[in-house]
């Protein structure tokens, strides 16, 4: 038989679990119809920094090429690589006795022709003279012995053949003259013999000229002031005009060039500040500035050549071609209302966008205008006032939800540039 005190206890127990599972129920019930948890921001003022990173490498104004130009054997190589050279200093040089001797010679001939110029001038000038009036004083004596012959034949004194004899040697006279005459119009200024010795003396100089040039390329000098960047000769090689001995690069401002992707074009001013890290020396950070912007894009790579200037002399430590992590600073605001990118739904539309706001227990839509945005951050312009609670979980617009705070930061890349900041960055910013 049951005890009457047991099945009161049990009825009690039942009512209670099923109170219990009435109120359980009704929890649920009440949390379902105030939504799930979902994670919100509250926004507000913040600083706010555009930063653009990408690699740059060091270039040079110019870069120039030296070579021999002539074939020969280096006798010395005065330099070595990373040495910094001065307007002709003398950078190699090659055997030069064969050329020693040939400028030699051209000196002698030269001398031969202009003392031979000079002679034709005094001396051969008084010679022609003398020739030419002792050819003439033979004409007169022979002309005068002729008219007394011709008396003395008329007279019957002498025969017709002395007659003969005389004028035979009147006209062998005339031909001394003539011939002494020609002699000594040669040797004028304006004659053929003179222009002859200068002819050959303006030979001579010209050869004297090319042997000391050929005599002067046997040592090869630097163009301007410079640093070598490369050494490719060593005593004792056979060089021959066309082939680089030498790489150097002329000494000017120190500048870096980098191939930015186009789609940052817009970002990219002249003047505008960045700061430059070298991938081997990540500690020692220095500035730069924006000096240009090409005016056409790179087809093939889809990007633009921007080139900076450093506002300071350059870290002794760089060298040419030098791989270099460059940030620019692209945009900043001092003071602007901040959402993640991540709270954004779908692409913005020239500057709009729709984001959820937690108003009153549900996300609602709100349009929203949009200002400077960089890799995580947006500035809002319009639509949204500091305090309002931006969803940023995955929910749909008008649903039910509860708010769950969550803080959040935008990233602070103008505090500096280090390699891990710029490696990051830099696949984020442009990867295509």
């Amino acid at each position: 038989m049951t005890n009457p005190l047991f099945r009161g206890s049990r009825r009690y127990i039942v009512w209670g679990l099923v109170a219990v599972l009435f109120l359980a129920s009704g929890a649920v019930g009440w949390l379902r119809l105030r939504g799930p948890l979902v994670d919100v921001l509250e926004l507000r003022q913040a600083p706010l920094v555009r930063i653009l990173q990408f690699s740059a490498r060091v270039a040079t104004l110019s870069r120039v090429d030296v070579g021999s130009t002539i074939t020969g054997r280096v006798a010395q190589v005065l330099v070595n690589e990373g040495d910094r050279v001065k307007r002709g200093q003398v950078l190699v040089k090659l055997e030069s006795d064969e050329l020693r001797a040939a400028l030699a010679q051209a000196v002698a001939s030269e001398k031969q022709a202009r003392a031979r110029l000079s002679g034709l001038r005094t001396t051969g000038r008084m010679a022609s003279g003398a020739a030419l009036a002792q050819a003439e004083a033979t004409l007169r004596a022979a002309q005068a012995e002729l008219d007394r012959v011709e008396q003395l034949v008329a007279q019957g004194f002498l025969s017709a053949s002395r007659l003969d004899e005389t004028r035979r040697a009147v006209e062998v006279a005339r031909a001394q003259q003539t011939s002494a005459q020609a002699q000594t119009r040669a040797n004028d200024e304006t004659g053929t013999d003179l222009a002859q010795a200068q002819a050959q003396l303006a030979l001579g100089a010209a050869a004297t000229v090319a042997a000391r040039a050929r005599l002067a390329q046997a040592e090869l000098a630097a163009p301007a002031d410079a640093r070598v960047l490369s050494r490719e000769v060593e005593p004792g090689q056979i060089v021959q005009p066309g082939k680089a001995l030498l790489g150097l690069a002329l000494a000017g401002p120190t500048q870096l060039a980098a191939q930015v992707d186009e789609r940052f074009l817009d970002q990219l001013q002249t003047g505008q500040k960045a700061w430059v890290v070298a991938d081997a020396f990540p500690g020692q950070r220095f500035a730069a500035r924006v000096l240009s912007v090409a005016p056409a894009v790179d087809a093939q790579r889809g990007s633009v050549e921007v080139k900076f200037a450093l506002d300071q002399q350059p870290p002794a430590f760089l060298r040419e071609d030098m791989t270099l992590s460059v940030a620019v600073e692209t945009g900043r605001r001092a003071s602007a209302l901040v959402l993640p990118l991540a709270a954004l739904r779908g692409a913005p539309d020239d500057g709009a966008a729709t984001v959820l706001v937690a108003r009153q227990g549900r996300a609602q839509e709100q349009p929203v205008r949009l200002g400077l945005r960089t890799l995580d951050a947006v500035e809002v312009v319009q639509g949204l006032a500091a305090g309002d609670a931006v969803v940023l979980g995955a929910i749909k617009p008008d649903a039910r939800m509860r708010p769950r705070p969550v803080p959040w930061q935008p990233g602070a890349a103008a505090a500096g540039v280090t390699r891990e900041d710029a490696g990051s960055t830099l696949g984020n910013a442009m990867g295509r």
